[in-house]
């Protein structure tokens, strides 16, 4: 089949691969126009047209997508249909006629829930068990059109957005090439998506990373897998930012320390539940094995972080450099 590809980031890159690697013949590559990036401004492209490049592919990056002069080029491009990932600009239902099969999408959720442009970060800290790509034909509403094909996964009990992205990007490339082989063969079943069950979630703000302590240490731990490692979740002490990378939960209330075996009496004096709200953001126990922080519910083990200007490391190597006490308390900036 005659395709042009549609996306930009790295996670789109899989399925444009796949697709050249197939019979199928990639007659354009559309991606979002080179821009500056990082402190010199320099201009760098985007990973789909470095990969474009490199197998000679033709290259369109147009400003708006919608315009009608664009529309009319890629029509002289006589597509069969349009492959779309992670492309970044809303499309006209003109422009998504253009193909005589259509405009298939590929989303990384199972469709409908996790509608929008973070599924992923948010299947990880919302706690969900199982993830997916669903394949889908476009309309004019987002990610709202007929459900083609799904694929499920199961997250990993330590599974970080970060690594989800990873192995959802290749399975799209993986159900990209089923789809389309039903597709030819006219076999290709439509669902349409049961709107009441649809959730919809937004673009992560850097903000969301900064952590209140008064959430759940299950809720916190979640957060942190999940912004890991874009933007990352933070929080502050002594005037200073701390990157959050690696936690996990330990149970509340004993006097026994999981992390060292060893009775610990700070432990048992923060974790006190008429205290507990009192004192959420203390650390309880600095270990080489983990720094324990009282939450809202719950003590956190931060086992992985970052002070700004250095290096991820383990809370081992972190507390050689930079001593911390038992009472002293994680903030917000706005404690500083």
């Amino acid at each position: 089949m005659r395709i042009v590809f549609m996306g930009t980031p790295d996670f789109s890159v899989p399925v444009l691969e796949a697709l050249i690697g197939s019979h199928h013949q990639v007659v354009g590559v559309v991606t979002q126009p080179d821009k500056p990036k990082g402190r010199g401004k320099a201009i760098q492209m985007s990973p789909v047209k470095e990969t474009a490049l490199r197998h000679g592919l033709s290259i369109y990056q147009p400003v708006r997508a919608r315009d009608a002069a664009f529309i009319e080029e890629m029509r002289r491009l006589k597509p069969e249909v349009m492959v779309v990932i992670a492309f970044g600009q809303i499309l006209s239902k003109e422009f998504l006629e253009v193909p005589v099969h259509g405009c298939i999408n590929i989303h990384a959720s199972l469709l409908p829930k996790y509608r929008g442009s973070a599924p992923i970060q948010w299947a990880v800290i919302n706690g969900e068990r199982e993830s997916g790509i669903t394949t889908m034909m476009m309309d004019e509403g987002i990610d709202t059109g007929d459900m083609l094909e799904k694929r499920a996964i199961v997250l990993d009990e330590k599974e970080t957005g970060g690594s989800l992205f990873d192995r959802l990007s290749l399975l799209g490339g993986e159900l990209i090439l089923s789809t389309l082989e039903k597709l030819e063969a006219g076999t290709l079943p439509r669902t349409p998506q049961n709107h009441q069950e649809a959730t919809y979630v937004k673009k992560i703000p850097k903000s969301l990373g900064e952590i209140d302590w008064s959430m759940d240490a299950t809720a916190i731990e979640r957060l942190i897998r999940g912004l890991n490692p874009w933007p990352s979740a933070y929080t502050w002490l002594n005037g200073k930012m701390l990157k959050l990378w690696a936690a996990d939960v330990l149970p509340e209330g004993g006097k026994e320390n999981r992390i060292s075996g060893e009775t610990s009496e700070e432990v048992k004096e923060y974790s006190a539940g008429d205290k507990r709200q009192k004192n959420v953001g203390v650390i309880v126990a600095a270990l080489p094995a983990g720094l324990q922080i009282q939450t809202g519910n719950g003590i956190l083990n931060i086992t992985s972080l970052q002070l700004e200007g250095k290096k991820r490391m383990d809370t081992g190597a972190f507390l050689r450099g930079f001593p911390v006490q038992v009472g002293m308390r994680f903030g917000n900036r706005s404690d500083i």
